[in-house]
């Protein structure tokens, strides 16, 4: 027979009530059944651990022994199950913790979210590395990550985070709505039309930005300037003509802003959600994961839907 922590407790019943009799009526138990039950733990352990006297039971140096370890574990394990329980509840009234990079799929993820349970708490970190997000979500400092990566580039933190795709984006490009361009009667744009443009496109230490460049370079040319600054500063300076942009397929419909696909997708951006597979958010993964779909589907729609995304696949 394995020891196990309901035999320390009659153990230490027995010692604490100093006779049989009285730890039976502790333990709720016939007395008979508490001596057969104190037998089958003192066959376990290897020896005697009360002697019956006139006055109750009195432990040996073995049950001495036990005694001792059994008043450090059974409170140990009692304060383990507390925290235990203590730490699942906040967890769930902590809710989620949502890190990202900029982009509209975190704003929708936590409008579903909020919209799904009203009660449960969203809170938002937001950064331009995606490195830092994801290490936050490995280190235990957020519960997801919704970053996206170029292609088929690994995401951040590989060995250390589970990831899954959102979905996949074809990058667009952002004219100016008098571009000339933008006037022509057709639908894609070849990348080698834009040689001669400067660029606007928002800072990151992902792939993307040698993704671009490379793109570059198959068709033909080297970006004589590219503008890298926040989101509303790149529309800026597209709807005043100054640079052209790129842009994800879920980009909003934008005054002064044309969005065209590029000939033969030369980019494409997956969208990748992240957790810690051991963290206290992984349970929730599977619903997160289907609310930041459906969060890139509406903003699909919003976007007005020029072209269906890439169909999504695991990652």
């Amino acid at each position: 027979m394995d020891l196990e922590l309901r035999h320390l407790k009659i153990v230490r019943a027995v010692a604490d009530a100093g006779s049989l009799t009285r730890a039976a009526t502790v333990l709720g138990l016939a007395q008979p059944a508490l001596s057969t039950q104190l037998k089958r733990i003192e066959r376990a352990l290897g020896g005697t651990l009360f002697v019956r006297g006139r006055e109750g039971v009195r432990a040996t140096a073995l049950g001495e022994l036990v005694l001792e370890r059994a008043r450090v574990l059974l409170p140990a394990v009692c304060e383990l199950q507390e925290e235990a329980q203590r730490f699942a509840r906040q967890g769930a009234a902590h809710g989620h913790r949502l890190g990202g990079t900029h982009g509209p799929l975190l704003g929708g993820l936590v409008d579903r979210l909020a919209r799904e349970a009203p009660g449960v708490p969203v809170s938002t970190y937001t950064s331009w590395s995606e490195r830092e997000v994801a290490g936050s979500v490995a280190d235990g400092r957020l519960d997801f990550a919704l970053v996206g990566v170029c292609g088929e580039s690994a995401p951040p933190e590989p060995g250390r985070l589970a990831w899954m795709e959102v979905a996949r984006d074809p990058v667009d490009v952002m004219l100016a709505e008098d571009h000339p361009l933008a006037l022509a009667p057709r639908g894609e744009i070849e990348l080698a039309e834009l040689a001669a443009e400067a660029w606007a496109d928002v800072p990151g230490d992902g792939c993307f930005g040698d993704c671009f460049a490379a793109a570059c370079v198959r068709a033909g040319f080297t970006p004589a300037c590219v503008y890298e600054t926040d989101t509303a500063s790149c529309v800026h300076l597209v709807q005043v003509g100054r640079a052209v942009g790129l842009c994800r397929a879920t980009f909003p419909a934008t005054p002064g802003v044309v969005t065209r696909p590029l000939a033969g997708t030369p980019l494409v951006w997956r969208h990748l959600l992240g957790w810690h597979p051991a963290g206290r958010a992984a349970a929730r993964a599977a619903d997160v994961l289907e609310q930041a779909r459906g969060a890139h589907a509406e903003a699909l729609a919003r976007a007005g839907g020029l072209r269906p995304a890439v169909p999504w696949s695991a990652a």
